[in-house]
């Protein structure tokens, strides 16, 4: 059976000597895996570019009532993306949100939220010239709400990664200096849960502190989460 769906590229491995296995979350079916033949051949150019983390697929895939792996059928590009591509800081952001989709979505059935969220979101930071440095700490503040542990506050956030850190140190808990470092990024996580746009985070450094206080949150709320990679990539990029 074929069905026609919209799909967003989380990643790829190669697979024989043309083809490639792709993990594409779908609008219509979640999150599927699919075999993409002959997607590496040098002609016709550029197809392997379609299955980069993110990218917006218009597909016409087959699907099967054991589930499993299947093929694609069709597939073509369903919004060119105008900056992502040819913006390192950018691409930077991409492939570490792209990482961390593939380790907290795991759903094979439609969720329309979560798509259409991935979708504008992607769109929107593609458009962005400007004032996009804290978008991907706003990502992961808003995709918490659709994974089932949305964040309301800063001090949600915090509390929880100091406590887990002094539950996991004992030494350090007798005298709370874990707790007040932590309470210091509250106000960076409520500006930029109310008001993105106007969110201040001073420097690179205070940003990668916040991304990682984030993903320990995030590991807290998702069993074998671990380490997010790409991580270290996006934290050289940001600089100071």
């Amino acid at each position: 059976m074929l069905i026609k769906t919209r799909g967003l590229v989380l990643s790829y491995i190669k697979y024989r000597e043309t083809s490639i296995i792709a993990r594409i979350y779908t609008e219509r079916l979640g999150l599927q895996t699919y075999i993409v033949n002959g997607v590496r051949k040098a002609k016709p150019p550029g197809r392997i570019a379609l299955f980069q983390p993110f990218t917006l697929l218009d597909l016409v895939a087959y699907t099967s009532r054991a589930g499993g792996i299947t093929r694609l059928s069709e597939f073509r590009c369903a919004e060119q993306f105008a900056s992502i591509p040819y913006d390192v800081r950018k691409g930077s952001v991409v492939l570490f949100l792209s990482e961390v989709v593939s380790r907290t979505v795991f759903e094979e059935e439609e969720n329309e939220p979560l798509f259409t969220f991935l979708h504008d979101s992607i769109l929107a930071f593609d458009k962005q010239t400007t004032g996009y440095e804290n978008f991907a700490l706003v990502f992961l503040l808003q995709l918490a709400s659709y994974l089932g542990f949305g964040i309301l506050s800063g001090e949600q956030v915090t509390t929880q990664v100091a406590f887990a850190g002094e539950a996991s140190n004992p030494a350090t808990s007798s005298s709370g200096p874990t707790i007040l470092r932590f309470r210091e990024f509250d106000h960076y996580f409520d500006e930029l849960l109310r008001d993105p746009a106007t969110a201040t985070v001073p420097n690179g450094r205070v940003r990668r502190e916040l991304l990682a206080v984030l993903i320990r949150y995030y590991q807290l709320h998702i069993e074998k989460l671990g380490d997010i990679r790409s991580l270290a990539v996006l934290s050289e990029v940001l600089g100071e």
